[in-house]
């Protein structure tokens, strides 16, 4: 059984930081590719940052310099270290692992406010 838990979300003023953390069991991590989405309110969800087993990044254009994601295959565990938080970052964000169709696997996803 397949579980993702994110943790690491909260309340942050404009121009600070979070890490969040996603704990993956029931997969063979390392040879995965990791994703992060976030959804705001009356928006779709969008993919933010993804990792690949060979720990080749990408990046969608916004939170391109700002944000970092890495992983740890050790502990089964991916991160996105966000820096110079804008209140356009607001939302929940979702770690997620595609294996195939019918196997795509989401956590329930955190939440991120970035507000003064």
């Amino acid at each position: 059984q397949v579980q993702l838990v994110e943790s690491g979300g909260g309340l942050v003023q404009p121009g600070g930081s979070l890490r969040l953390s996603c704990a993956a069991s029931g997969i063979i991590f390392s040879i995965h590719t990791m994703r992060w989405y976030r959804q705001a309110p009356g928006k779709q969800r969008e993919l933010v940052a993804a990792i690949t087993s060979a720990e080749v990044t990408h990046y969608v254009d916004s939170v391109k310099g700002r944000f970092t994601i890495s992983r740890d295959n050790p502990k089964n565990t991916v991160y996105l270290q966000m820096n110079s938080l804008k209140p356009e970052d607001t939302a929940v964000y979702y770690c997620n692992v595609f294996q195939r169709i019918g196997a795509d696997y989401w956590g329930q996803g955190t939440q991120v406010t970035v507000s003064s």
